[in-house]
């Protein structure tokens, strides 16, 4: 075979090659990159119950240390939206799930909000999270 021939054959199938690379990238870089919306918007749910369950801890806790049951509501509400500021869509939810408020006795609060989430990447789904954390009643609580 003559060598032109073997040349003119390559140059033929290099021609038919030409602008596959370009139309790779056009359909995977859309793929690619809702492929990473999706691993933020996990990530944002991920943040959003580490830091509910922050939040639950530190509303039971400041709750517990309260002389009254007023009071102690009030503070555990107040605490939970300081923790939650920036992460919750909506409003924060306190609720006190323990009976009573004597001494020697769990104070036991749930804390729920939606998560933004899976809303940045268009998908309007509400994701709803809570949490909740028991903290004692403290003996030496304020009494004053």
């Amino acid at each position: 075979m003559d060598l032109s021939r073997i040349t003119s054959r390559v140059r033929q199938a290099e021609a038919g090659d030409r602008g596959l690379s370009t139309i790779e990238v056009v359909i995977l870089a859309p793929v690619m990159i809702l492929f990473i919306l999706v691993l933020v918007a996990f990530g944002q749910l991920v943040d959003g119950r580490g830091a509910l369950d922050g939040a639950a801890r530190d509303a039971a806790r400041a709750g517990s240390i309260q002389k009254d049951h007023g009071t102690a509501i009030a503070e555990a509400k107040k605490a939970a939206a300081a923790n939650l500021e920036g992460v919750c869509s909506g409003p924060v939810s306190v609720v006190q799930k323990s009976e009573g408020f004597e001494p020697d006795t769990l104070f036991t609060v749930e804390v729920s909000c939606e998560v933004r989430g899976l809303a940045m990447i268009g998908l309007d789904i509400p994701t709803t999270l809570s949490a909740s954390f028991s903290s004692p009643l403290d003996p030496y609580r304020r009494t004053a």
